[in-house]
C-alpha cells in the first residue's frame, strides 16, 4: 500500500510545477505537535490564543475551589466547592474538545486541498 502511494506522489509530483510541488509537500501529514501549533495560524489564531489563556485561569480557579473543597466544614460548602470543581471541569473540557475539533478541521481541509490538487494535475495530465 505504502508503495502504491508513493508511485501515486510521483506521477502527481511530475505533472506539477515547481511552485506546485512544493505547495504539495506542504499539504502532507502533520504530527500532533504540527497540529496544536496549526490552531496558533490563520485567521482563527486570535480565538485560539484567548481560549488558552481562559483555560490557564480556570485551571487555577479549579486548583482553587479543590483546596476549598478539603477546607469546607459545613456540608452546604463542600457542595458548593464540589459544584465549582464541576463547573471548572467543565469549562476546560469543553475547551480542549472544541480545539480538538479545530485541528481535525485543519487536517480535513488539508487533505481536501490534496485532493484538489491531485484532480487538478491528473486532469491536466489526461488532457495532454
Amino acid at each position: 500500500m505504502k508503495n502504491n502511494k508513493e508511485d501515486i506522489d510521483k506521477l502527481i509530483k511530475e505533472t506539477l510545477t515547481q511552485e506546485e510541488a512544493k505547495f504539495y509537500d506542504e499539504l502532507d501529514e502533520q504530527n500532533l505537535f504540527q497540529m496544536l501549533g496549526g490552531l496558533f495560524k490563520g485567521k482563527n489564531s486570535w480565538l485560539a490564543i484567548v481560549m488558552n489563556f481562559m483555560t490557564a485561569i480556570v485551571f487555577g480557579l479549579l486548583i482553587y475551589c479543590i483546596i476549598k473543597t478539603f477546607d469546607a466544614e459545613k456540608t452546604n460548602d463542600l457542595i458548593l466547592w464540589v459544584g465549582g470543581v464541576l463547573v471548572c471541569f467543565l469549562y476546560i473540557s469543553m475547551i480542549k474538545i472544541y480545539l480538538w475539533m479545530q485541528m481535525h478541521r485543519n487536517a480535513l481541509t488539508r487533505e481536501i486541498k490534496r485532493l484538489e490538487l491531485q484532480i487538478s494535475s491528473l486532469s491536466t495530465k489526461i488532457t495532454e
